[in-house]
């Protein structure tokens, strides 16, 4: 990885309509970004066409970067996970067809599992609801969206063993929880 004033220096260039900059950029950020939309789409094509979207956005954008004494990797990833997200979305509200949806044999839980699937998921939100907001909030971060560590420390602006600790304890108080 480049020092993060190179790649700052690159996306001034790239402003001014630098192609070589710009494919500088591409080479030494593209795998980190494609990192981020991965961990967002879990889909390794839908994740490709994302960080092409992206990295459009960021030769489009790369003028209204401006050195205020945050990373440029922050904005970078910002562009690129807001994108994989708008995807997912977009996604999430088109109903898909699948070779599952025309099978003649019923895979569904019978009616005691749904039964006990439904209190189990009742029993968890409850005891996440006894964590701290901004616990709970982390904890679904990092097991239901994936997020790593480092960037919901990001996120919640802590330290990264902070982040580590919130979780581990958020954890330990959830099992309590979900023992009783």
């Amino acid at each position: 990885m480049r020092e993060l004033s190179e790649i700052e220096q690159m996306l001034i260039d790239i402003a001014k309509g630098n192609q070589q900059a710009f494919s500088e950029l591409y080479d030494c950020t593209s795998a980190k970004l494609y990192g981020v939309c991965l961990r967002v789409l879990e889909d390794e094509a839908t994740a490709q066409d994302v960080l092409q979207e992206a990295y459009i956005k960021i030769w489009h954008k790369a003028a209204q970067y401006q050195s205020n004494g945050l990373s440029p990797m922050t904005w970078l990833i910002t562009i690129a996970r807001n994108s994989a997200i708008d995807r997912r979305r977009s996604q999430a509200s088109k109903p898909t067809e699948s070779m599952e949806d025309y099978e003649l044999e019923s895979q569904q839980d019978g009616p005691e599992q749904c039964a006990h699937s439904s209190q189990t998921q009742r029993q968890l939100e409850d005891c996440l609801n006894t964590l701290e907001p901004d616990r709970a909030d982390a904890v679904k971060g990092a097991y239901l969206e994936g997020l790593s560590y480092a960037d919901l420390a990001e996120q919640f602006s802590v330290p990264l063993n902070t982040m580590r600790t919130w979780l581990r304890r958020s954890l330990l108080k959830l099992q309590g929880c979900m023992g009783q």
